[in-house]
């Protein structure tokens, strides 16, 4: 009976053994494919940020040509070194721009199971709109009726003389009085303006204001007179596009938002100037998109996968 009951035991201890022995290869297993799993992971969401990153900066550039989005985006590309990874960029100008990346991603224990490594891709795609909403505009306007014609000398009115009523535009941003508005123009409004909203015009004398504020941009541009290719060039102003809102006694009191444009100074003033010379410019900024907005040559970037 002892010895039934001895190698009993020895049989149950056998048995333990090898379980215990299968349930730690089975756990190793599992930690082995988790650690790979979260390589995979990690290495697809980093690839998936260089991707948004990519079409975001390229979209920057599709006033331009094709060719400056896609040198943008492999540049984007090389500074994440994942230029390697490009399958393809797809460019549709003034419109939108996708991204397409794919690499192979070396794996750990998973190479025990003849697995060596796992493809992961990534997929990005932007495209700019009309902007309906930016904070730093100037407190100028120019009425939505007025055909624009990219690259043409302009005069934008900064006085009521010589003009018919509401094709110029001064506007009170965050209030009136003279220097809030030379404030603005100097440095853009603050804060953010959108298309519906309703903003009362700037009465007064405001050319000498106008005249400093203009001269400030220019002296602080560090970039050769012409050059508008700097989205930080100080010349480069935004401006909201409106429509009369309260017009009455030929005084224009109040405009309604429409849309936005980018006006690039190309002159200072003289201290006879009553107009700000320069041209309007296609290109894209910081703002949101906005329905119903007027498209004016200012453009917004998003994202939409």
């Amino acid at each position: 009976m002892r010895a039934a009951i001895s190698r009993f035991a020895r049989e149950e201890r056998g048995s333990t053994i090898v379980l215990g022995g299968m349930s730690l290869l089975l756990l190793l297993t599992v930690s082995g494919l988790v650690v790979d799993g979260g390589i995979l992971y990690a290495q697809r969401s980093h690839l998936q940020k260089v991707a948004n990153a990519a079409a975001l900066s390229g979209a920057q550039e599709l006033t331009a040509d094709q060719a400056k989005v896609t040198a943008v985006v492999d540049d984007i590309l090389e500074q994440h070194h994942e230029r390697t990874s490009l399958v393809r960029t797809t460019v549709t100008p003034k419109t939108g721009v996708r991204v397409q990346l794919r690499k192979a991603v070396p794996l750990g224990f998973a190479r025990l199971l003849g697995k060596d490594s796992a493809t992961v891709s990534a997929e990005a795609a932007a495209e700019v709109l009309p902007m309906g909403a930016a904070a730093g505009a100037a407190p100028l306007g120019i009425d939505e009726s007025i055909p624009l014609e990219y690259l043409k000398p302009y005069k934008l009115k900064v006085d009521s003389s010589g003009v018919e009523a509401g094709y110029f535009g001064i506007l009170a941003l965050g209030g009136p009085g003279a220097s809030t508005y030379e404030s603005n123009l100097m440095h853009g409004y603050p804060s953010e303006i959108k298309v519906g909203d309703i903003i009362d015009t700037q009465t007064g004398n405001i050319a000498g204001k106008t005249r400093a504020a203009v001269k400030y941009r220019i002296d602080s541009d560090p970039y050769p007179p012409g050059d508008y290719s700097h989205r930080d060039s100080p010349r480069v102003i935004l401006i909201p596009v409106y429509r009369p809102y309260n017009h009455n006694s030929n005084q224009l009191k109040h405009i309604e938002v429409t849309g936005f444009a980018y006006f690039y100074i190309t002159e200072p003033m003289s201290s006879k100037d009553t107009s700000i010379t320069g041209m309007f410019l296609e290109r894209t900024g910081t703002g949101f998109t906005k329905s119903g907005t007027v498209n004016k040559g200012a453009y917004a970037i998003k994202l939409v996968e």
